[in-house]
């Protein structure tokens, strides 16, 4: 994620973007088929326990018997939706989304908001999407060659245009032609006036989560929307599955492509998911915890305090401190009140970022020894002025633990993040990234670590960003 701060420069307000510096998701994704509830204000808290996925858009699609009723903008989901806006969008069944852009030129413009909506021989579709189809690029120019129109720089448009150009008359069957011209990684959810569809990529790279409210079915990015609305988490939706939800009930279809092995974004536990969210039936905060405790056994010494870097490593940061016994503290205090730009700072500008933005507090690491985990080190600016901040309230040694390998490759996935060239691991050792960052001692879990807490658990990953293994061909990528 990002902040943004407001500040005068002489009789004018500018303002100043500060990327976090841990890669950012794309976006959360929401479904329900529910007559009788009232699915758009039921929609809209499920967003609202999704906004950690994105915070750039927000948009809810709702079939009703006069067809489908669409409202999308710019903004936080509580910002877009009003109580009239709410009103009108009712229905039996509803679609959600929050989006985090990765084209930072077109992250503010309302057209690449989301649900989108097609009007097609068949009668009003909209889709919810998260993930990158990586092969997009191709087929844009392969459909306009053809005489289809793109509304947006959305890479999943390419699905809208495939589907109506199926000569299938089943949806289903339309969908599955899509998926096997489509590449990438991604969760996706169709509604329309009788049906709602949720389908993932064959690998599974990106999170989809079936559950249940009051006898009616639910799809989420996160099992976290299900325990706002009161719900249960029933299952993951499989990768490759296409599962239907209507007035008949739930229907699957499995195998839309050859098997392949499932690849489960990695980071989606270690950083992006909700501590609160199971995924593929594991724990995020449990899952952190396990990793901040091997830590302990693989790279522990005598420090005073333990501490984790708001928010997402406090969990792993308790699995250090119950594991070697230190205690932990919140030594950092997050101000979550900024709000977002994509406007690049000076070098001042950031260093005032990360003060406004994260505090130290003195009393708690004046003349002690502290050790910080985080989940990952990407670009090192911020973690170095962590560093800075917490030296200057007087700490005496800053060691650092990561609970993730160097993050040496970028995610082409519908994960933001840096050209390879701006990632610190790229072209460093782990003694170099330590100098860089001005630590007194860092350690990193390696992939073997990874793979095997996981694994126990039953998770296959994708794990490109530390190996470039890449689960999927990504055109130009070598």
């Amino acid at each position: 994620m990002s902040s943004i701060i407001n500040f005068r420069r002489g009789n004018a307000y500018e303002t100043l973007h500060f990327p976090e510096d841990a890669p950012t998701h794309e976006c959360g994704i929401f479904g329900m088929w529910a007559p009788q509830r009232d699915v758009a204000q039921e929609t809209f808290f499920a967003l609202v326990a999704l906004q950690h996925r994105g915070q750039e858009s927000a948009g809810i699609a709702a079939a009703a018997e006069d067809g489908l009723h669409l409202y999308r903008a710019t903004g936080l989901v509580g910002d877009v939706f009003t109580p009239e806006i709410i009103e009108h969008l009712y229905g039996h069944a509803a679609i959600g989304h929050v989006r985090y852009s990765t084209t930072e030129d077109r992250a503010g413009d309302a057209l690449n908001a989301q649900p989108l909506m097609i009007r097609y021989q068949h009668g009003e579709l909209a889709l919810s999407f998260n993930g990158s189809i990586v092969n997009a690029a191709a087929l844009r120019r392969h459909l306009e060659s053809l005489g289809s129109i793109f509304q947006s720089s959305l890479d999943c448009e390419v699905f809208a245009h495939l589907i109506a150009r199926s000569s299938a008359t089943i949806l289903e069957d339309a969908l599955q032609e899509a998926v096997a011209q489509v590449q990438g990684g991604y969760a996706i959810i169709f509604l329309t006036a009788d049906r709602l569809i949720a389908l993932r990529d064959p690998h599974g790279i990106r999170p989809l989560t079936l559950g249940m409210l009051g006898g009616h079915y639910l799809v989420s990015s996160e099992s976290c929307a299900f325990d706002t609305l009161g719900g249960s988490y029933l299952r993951e939706v499989a990768p490759g599955e296409m599962v239907t939800i209507s007035a008949q009930g739930l229907q699957s279809r499995q195998g839309l492509t050859p098997a392949v092995p499932p690849s489960l974004c990695a980071f989606e536990h270690i950083y992006f998911a909700r501590p609160d969210s199971d995924i593929e039936g594991v724990n995020t905060h449990f899952m952190r915890k396990r990793l901040g405790a091997a830590l302990v056994q693989e790279a522990h010494l005598e420090v005073d305090v333990i501490s984790g870097v708001p928010d997402s490593s406090i969990s792993a940061a308790i699995g250090y401190a119950e594991a070697s016994g230190v205690p932990f503290e919140m030594a950092l205090i997050k101000n979550r009140y900024l709000g977002r730009t994509f406007i690049k700072p000076t070098q001042e500008q950031r260093e005032l970022a990360v003060k406004l933005k994260l505090n130290p507090v003195r009393k708690l690491v004046e003349g002690k020894r502290v050790l910080l985990v985080d989940d990952s080190i990407v670009r090192g600016t911020t973690m170095r002025y962590i560093i800075h901040l917490l030296r200057e309230v007087g700490a005496t040694e800053v060691h650092v633990r990561i609970t993730s390998p160097p993050y040496r490759y970028p995610c082409y996935f519908g994960i933001d993040t840096s050209a390879r060239g701006d990632l610190i691991a790229s072209n460093r050792s782990v003694e170099e990234i330590r100098e860089a960052i001005e630590a007194d001692s860092l350690y990193y879990l390696d992939i073997e670590t990874i793979t095997r807490l996981m694994g126990n658990e039953g998770l296959s990953l994708c794990l490109a960003c530390f190996n470039g293994n890449y689960p999927v061909s990504v055109p130009g990528s070598h």
